[in-house]
């Protein structure tokens, strides 16, 4: 039988749709299941991004440029400025969804064996892009105890070395929901700059930050104009995750000539999303509002419900919809399986991601879970009950 690459066998399963098979025996076995494993959101799509694409008069569904349209590539700088980010359209790249940018991005600024350091844990599929592009998660360790937030300095530097080319951040942060202080922004910005690395930030949670604080991006920090990288979505900000469109912003023009190149091999961005994507820039600022004043109630909510319980411990998110929770158990992934096969309350389990995944040091994070919060909060009641009441039961 012919093999199959190492490559292909070192990537890493999904830790947040691992657990999918489960889940649907568990419907097939009538059990209501609550999904609090995956950044779904329950909240609708802005009417007027759909609307576009139902009215458009498109005749030919036909390529749109490499980088995206001019039309939409525009709009979004003006976007951009609306949050006092001063970019212009040929510093974007449209892309199919924040994973693609990231892989331009990986594939722009590394080579194989190359080391790029990611504060832990950090968004589960930045493994997948490192496997895939051949590169070296370099991590550097954020704790539970300290709410994950952003490790010393001396941590960073003691890690790089001749391999490294990049630090990545996610800010807000999946799976913690910590937001970065533009005082920490500026830390990392002194390192790269000294260092003469690149300063990836992964910003598509940006209007998701709460508690009055302001999000600060690495592209509004001048002195790193050359090293910053940003990657954005449509997927969170507008509840489009299907819609799989993002962006790569730099105003380093040879990133972006060189990840143009990667854009041109796989043709173009999606056209009815871009068409949707595009119009939803036209959401007015009351949508975001109310959506970020439900997510800071179920937030609250969430947390509440979660410290009521013995042996639980819990970082509070400033941003994002995602909490890391740490539980009294030995592995969570052997518990969140035994929730959807063996265990009910009143007909319903729930469905949580094992934070494992999310870290690329081996043992770490074995009893800590990631919730996203997307659901209502009476079903994150219930779904918490359920958590609560299984652990007082769970045999292991």
């Amino acid at each position: 039988m012919p093999a199959i690459s190492k490559k292909g066998l070192d990537m890493p399963q999904s830790p947040i749709r691992k657990l999918a098979p489960y889940a649907e025996k568990a419907y097939a076995e009538g059990k209501t299941v609550y999904h609090l494993n995956i950044g779904q959101p329950d909240i609708k799509t802005p009417e007027i991004a759909l609307d576009a694409v139902k009215i458009h008069s498109l005749d030919i569904l036909a390529y749109t440029r490499s980088e995206g349209s001019d039309d939409y590539r525009q709009k979004i700088a003006g976007y951009y400025k609306k949050n006092d980010i001063h970019v212009s359209k040929d510093d974007i790249i449209v892309t199919t969804g924040g994973s693609e940018a990231l892989l331009f991005a990986f594939g722009s600024i590394m080579d194989i064996d190359d080391e790029i350091i990611i504060p832990e844990p950090f968004y589960a599929n930045y493994n997948g892009f490192s496997t895939a592009s051949g590169v070296n998660i370099v991590p550097v360790i954020s704790k539970i105890e300290d709410n994950f937030a952003l490790p010393a300095i001396e941590e960073f530097e003691k890690l790089i070395t001749p391999k490294t080319k990049a630090i990545l951040i996610c800010n807000p942060g999946n799976p913690t929901g910590y937001l970065y202080s533009k005082e920490e922004i500026k830390k990392l910005a002194a390192i790269v700059k000294k260092h003469d690395l690149f300063l990836i930030a992964d910003e598509v949670y940006r209007e998701f930050v709460y508690d009055g604080i302001e999000h600060y991006s690495i592209m509004q920090e001048e002195s790193i104009q050359e090293n910053a990288i940003m990657i954005d979505s449509v997927s969170k900000r507008y509840s489009m995750c299907g819609a799989r469109i993002g962006c790569l912003v730099s105003k380093n023009k040879e990133v972006i000539a060189t990840a143009l190149k990667f854009a041109q091999a796989r043709l173009s961005p999606p056209t009815l999303a871009q068409i949707a994507s595009e119009a939803a820039l036209n959401t007015p600022q009351s949508y975001f509002d109310e959506v970020k004043a439900e997510y800071v109630s179920r937030r609250n909510t969430l947390i509440e419900e979660l410290e009521k319980i013995e042996g639980v411990k819990v970082a509070k998110p400033k941003g994002a919809f995602y909490c890391v929770a740490e539980l009294p158990v030995k592995n969570a992934d052997d518990f969140a399986q035994w929730l959807l096969e063996h265990f009910v309350v009143n007909g319903e389990t729930v469905m949580v991601a094992p934070a494992a995944g999310f870290y690329s040091t081996p043992g770490v994070g074995l009893n800590q879970i990631r919730i996203a919060y997307v659901l209502n909060e009476n079903s994150l009641r219930k779904a918490v009950n359920i958590l609560k009441e299984a652990l007082k039961v769970y045999p292991n």
